[in-house]
């Protein structure tokens, strides 16, 4: 083992992801010499294992199940076999080749920044803190530079069940590596993970059971659970709720996952063939070093940061899920580029979540942003609500898809919007436009008499808005 030393850097970045990019990007471009770490694969999460490969999966998974509804569309014939897990796959890990290479990889070459394979790890002190970078050679480099981030991500995380390791199970990973479909498929928990894994599988001809601590999608609108509850049940998945697992086995004649679980108070078995735990991800920081640099972390291992995205060390940032925020991609390149700003340039930037979208890739999917019912009483704010099935939404009715609503909750003394869910196709965009729409403080009266598209599922909000004062089911398809 050798060890070498390199000085110079203004910032030195652990990890490769979204949150690592936007953060290089930015430095580079105020004329920052930049080093970056990776230990596993550049790219980090979103287009290695997450959101880009599920999302190409589920697209394919959804034509797979519009072929198969011959009762959607009259007139419309169609078939599909079954699914070649190994071609969807295949197709799959080209896609995520080419957005790495193009992404990342070439983008990296040509902003010129150092990029080091290996494991980093802090040395040093609180005061003086350096990374240690030994790379698969064996070799160890030194590094410093004027200021740290990690952006190491998170990994799924599985709660302490008896007799689950032992029994073995997928992760969000390791799912979509899978060469085979399996005839059955157990899945544990009710979050955004385990929703589009359980509908994907689905879909592509699995027997889905779905064990739910709660309910589906808890953190949003019931009535958003419900309607969502209904959409899978229809299509072949079974949902139990209030489910906790205690044990799990493998039968050894069959081979199948045995689990058992309190459900509501009285104890089940199931069986699958397989079985995926998607029961949260935990942030990813063992190995690094922290504690000798005066890093705090939290009870679940995440980095802990102040509004500004500091640690407790004064040159050491944070970005991303392994400072135990929202795990979405585009909050970390938020995170990146506002720590750039706030390292380099003295920008005192807070984050705020105030009108954070979210979106669940279901088919429809979920979207919300802004505050729930809830949430919006829980703040001391007296609100009104209104919920619009898609049954009203013209764009739904010509989709032939009306599963679904849209939720508005306003406060009842301003008529100001706080927040808003749809479960439709292309929530994710009725999101969006609700980002802009809660940032102007706007109001149900404005919504309600503003231009709308018709036949977009935009509409949908105006009618939303339209529906606290008027009965939308007794106005004509395109009536203002």
């Amino acid at each position: 083992m050798t060890a070498t030393s390199s000085t110079g850097y203004d910032l030195a970045v652990i990890g490769s992801g979204g949150g690592a990019f936007a953060a290089a990007i930015r430095a580079t471009a105020l004329g920052k010499r930049v080093v970056m770490i990776e230990r596993d694969t550049i790219g980090g999460t979103c287009v290695n294992t997450g959101c880009v490969p599920s999302k190409a999966l589920l697209a394919a998974a959804e034509a797979r199940h519009v072929a198969l509804d011959p009762s959607r569309f009259p007139g419309i014939t169609a078939t599909a076999g079954p699914a070649d897990m190994p071609g969807l796959v295949a197709g799959k890990d080209d896609l995520v080749r080419s957005l790495r290479r193009e992404k990342y990889l070439d983008l990296a070459a040509d902003y010129g920044w150092d990029m080091r394979p290996g494991d980093a790890t802090f040395t040093g002190t609180p005061g003086n803190p350096v990374l240690q970078v030994t790379s698969p050679d064996g070799s160890v480099k030194t590094l410093r530079a004027e200021q740290y981030l990690i952006a190491t991500g998170s990994a799924p995380w599985a709660p302490a069940v008896d007799g689950l390791e032992e029994a073995g199970y997928l992760t969000s990973t390791t799912a979509m590596e899978l060469d085979h479909l399996p005839d059955s498929l157990l899945v544990i928990g009710g979050g955004y993970v385990a929703l589009e894994q359980a509908q994907l599988f689905a879909r592509l001809g699995t027997r889905v059971t779905m064990l739910v601590r709660s309910r589906l999608a808890s953190h949003e609108e019931p009535e958003a659970s419900t309607a969502l509850l209904d959409v899978l049940t229809d299509e072949g998945i079974r949902v139990i709720c209030r489910a906790v697992p205690t044990a799990v086995r493998r039968d050894e004649a069959t081979g199948e996952v045995v689990v058992t679980a309190t459900v509501a108070g009285a104890t089940q078995e199931l069986r699958a063939a397989e079985m995926l735990v998607a029961a949260g991800r935990r942030a990813v920081t063992e190995g690094l070093g922290l504690d000798a640099v005066g890093v705090e972390t939290g009870d679940l291992g995440e980095v802990v940061v102040d509004h500004h995205l500091r640690t407790s060390n004064p040159r050491i940032w944070a970005a991303g899920d392994v400072t135990g925020h929202r795990e979405f991609v585009y909050v970390a390149a938020a995170h990146g580029a506002l720590i750039v700003a706030n390292a380099f340039t003295d920008a005192h930037r807070e984050v705020d979540y105030r009108h954070l979208p979210r979106v669940i890739f279901t088919s429809p999917s979920l979207a919300a942003v802004g505050m729930t019912d809830r949430q919006a009483r829980a703040a001391g704010i007296r609100c009104v609500c209104r919920v619009l099935p898609l049954a009203h939404v013209p764009r739904a009715i010509v989709n032939r898809d009306t599963r679904g609503l849209i939720k508005m909750v306003a406060d009842a003394d301003t008529g100001r919007i706080v927040g808003i869910t749809a479960l439709a196709q292309d929530a994710g965009d009725l999101a969006a436009a609700g980002v802009y729409i809660l940032e102007a403080g706007m109001t149900v009266e404005q919504i309600a008499n503003l231009w709308s598209p018709y036949l977009t599922m935009a509409e949908g909000l105006k009618l939303t808005a339209q529906s606290f004062n008027t009965d939308v089911s007794k106005l004509s398809c395109c009536a203002a």
